[in-house]
């Protein structure tokens, strides 16, 4: 990704934004959103592949996020993050006004383009969505979530770590030996932020029924992360529009295991 751009938020933060510009005129847009403490340029492999395939590329660290501003981990509300992204796919239809845009979403990007989809009902051609947080591959302690809500009205910027086991998210220890060293990652959620996207998960799957676009929904079942049998479950309430994949023993950043070659070329023939 060589070439960015600024977003402006309506509550006045400045959001970096990248782009992965193709050789000609491309035949497709992508739109990504990143998951809970990382940021854009870790998928710059991904964006780098669709490049070459002739397809461009735009993503933004979110807010609290990379080189974006704003408290880390934190937003005021979901409504901003779907704010956020609406401002993202305009920046995105506007330099590419007569191309199909696809929106790719993983882990907590998953959450967030899954309820954008539902919510916002977005003009595009499609959507993928990997490992999506819908709900947690395992539970979380009944106390941390009471106190999450609980502060999330009084306290909404208390800061906790999220607790995320690194090692669950790739087989390829380069990968996770990487995210450890990388000081532009963090492991920071506030209140507010927490169960504004804990709570939207599960009401992605009850809305599901009103998704009206192709998706293709993949997730590995080893993710020790965000749960599989949740994306199941969305995916059995439309069987009309969303495809469901699973990748059998990934972990959850498929587009970094091993096999990430075969996962971007599963995307690719989808598109």
């Amino acid at each position: 990704m060589n070439t960015s751009f600024k977003i402006q938020t309506k509550d006045n933060l400045s959001l970096q934004g990248y782009t992965c510009p193709v050789s000609q005129t491309p035949n497709a847009v992508i739109v990504q959103v990143h998951g809970m403490g990382e940021y854009a340029e870790r998928y710059e492999h991904v964006a780098t592949f669709f490049s070459e395939k002739n397809i461009a590329w735009f993503s933004i660290d979110l807010r609290g996020h990379g080189r974006s501003e704003g408290k880390r981990g934190h937003t005021p509300d979901y409504e901003a993050l779907l704010t956020d992204i609406e401002q993202l796919h305009r920046h995105a239809s506007q330099s590419y006004s007569n191309l199909p845009i696809i929106l790719y979403g993983h882990s907590m990007g998953g959450n967030l383009l899954l309820n954008y989809i539902i919510r916002k009902k977005p003009q595009v051609a499609g959507a993928i969505i990997t490992s999506p947080y819908l709900r947690l591959s395992f539970e979380p302690p009944a106390w941390k979530v009471t106190l999450g809500k609980i502060s999330a009205g009084i306290l909404p910027t208390l800061t906790q770590p999220t607790g995320l086991d690194t090692k669950a998210l790739s087989r390829d220890l380069n990968v996770v030996n990487a995210y450890d060293n990388d000081p532009l990652v963090h492991d920071k959620i506030t209140s507010a932020f927490f169960v504004n996207v804990h709570t939207a998960g599960p009401y992605a799957i009850e809305h599901a029924n009103q998704i009206q676009i192709p998706i293709l929904l993949m997730h590995g079942t080893s993710d020790a992360i965000t749960s599989y049998k949740a994306s199941e479950e969305l995916a059995h309430r439309n069987t009309k529009y969303i495809t469901l994949k699973l990748w059998e023993g990934l972990y959850h950043e498929i587009h970094n295991e091993p096999e990430k070659l075969d996962v971007l070329n599963t995307m690719f023939d989808w598109m």
